[in-house]
């Protein structure tokens, strides 16, 4: 019989991402730019008391436990990006958390789980522009990506050319990944035109690095104008829609995230492409790390699990998913400070 070290290890290799992106049963291609529908975008209707309704049923309904649970918690580190985005952050910091993503899990607890053979990495390593290259070199042969934060990041409000060329510097720095934000008064006052074109030209800045729109949910006031922004960046050719920034009073929560896979949901039956969602912000549990993937796997299925379609903006999330696998592996749960970050 195998052992439940064994099963973790089976579990979180089962269905690899070189599989063909699915969505119920229809194979996606990655998404490009489209004409922008207006008709799409102001057909848009969301009942709120739905959404809350539904969102506040998640975390009572679904559970995993014991080998199943550290499964999906191994998961969910490949599908993180580790972020360090604070006014104080310097080179060594950048380098010591990009330590951490090569080894997000302890020697000892690796050896316990018996993944040794998993090589397991974060999905990303996120900071500002300036720390693209301390970056890029400390993750070396890792074949971890590094992204960076842009275009006037979080506010988002320096003039365009300023915020396409600072894409440019992080794309010819080495950034294989770029956390645009939009401008949320587009949004407000209904320009989607305005709010197409700019994603359209921050997509067209980024070449052959992967783009994550930033919404900025937490300003948008409404849900409707969380899901119409959703749609409109989608169009414009984003690789993945992202909830917050981090640093709005609120950020990532489930009725939010719950609209903005509903609209990935909804684009993919229609266009046969495939966007990545990345919630951000407020995000600091296993617990939540595991409502946030069964959230992605009901809605649109195995194929969103993958870091190629699904990542959490995170840090302090790591320690907590070490002290969950410590437990896993020894039936005490040992004191956070632990298990540090950098």
């Amino acid at each position: 019989m195998a052992t439940k070290e064994a099963k973790v290890t089976e579990l979180h290799r089962h269905a690899e991402a070189a599989a063909p992106v699915m969505l119920y049963g229809r194979e996606m291609s990655a998404n490009r730019r489209m004409p922008l529908n207006l008709d799409w975008v102001e057909e848009i209707r969301v009942n709120t008391s739905a959404v809350e309704r539904r969102a506040a049923t998640i975390p009572a309904r679904r559970s995993v436990k014991k080998e199943w649970q550290a499964a999906w918690l191994l998961r969910a580190i490949a599908c993180m990006d580790l972020t360090t985005l604070s006014g104080d952050d310097s080179a060594d910091r950048v380098r010591r958390l990009c330590a951490k993503a090569r080894r997000p899990v302890e020697d000892k607890i690796v050896k316990a789980l018996g993944i040794e053979e998993l090589g397991l990495t974060v999905g990303a390593v996120c900071v500002y522009h300036a720390f693209v290259e301390t970056a890029v070199k400390a993750l070396e042969g890792s074949g971890i990506p590094v992204a960076a934060v842009s275009t006037g990041f979080p506010a988002g409000l320096s003039p365009l050319e300023t915020r396409v060329a600072e894409i440019r510097r992080s794309v010819e720095a080495g950034a294989s990944e770029i956390d645009i934000v939009i401008t949320r008064a587009h949004v407000f006052n209904g320009e989607w035109n305005a709010l197409y074109d700019e994603v359209a030209a921050f997509k067209d800045a980024c070449g052959p690095a992967h783009m994550k729109a930033i919404l900025g949910t937490g300003d948008l006031l409404t849900l409707r104008n969380v899901a119409r922004a959703s749609w409109v960046a989608m169009m414009a050719g984003t690789d993945f829609i992202k909830t917050s920034t981090g640093k709005e009073a609120v950020n990532a929560t489930l009725p939010v995230s719950l609209v903005m896979i509903r609209a990935l949901r909804e684009y993919g039956e229609r266009t046969g492409m495939a966007v990545g969602f990345k919630p951000a912000g407020g995000i600091k549990t296993a617990k939540q790390a595991l409502d946030w993937m069964a959230t992605m796997k009901d809605e649109l299925g195995r194929s969103w699990l993958e870091p190629t379609l699904f990542r959490y903006g995170a840090s302090s999330m790591l320690g907590d998913i070490e002290r969950q696998l410590e437990h896993f592996v020894t039936g005490r749960y040992s004191a956070a400070y632990r298990h540090p970050i950098a």
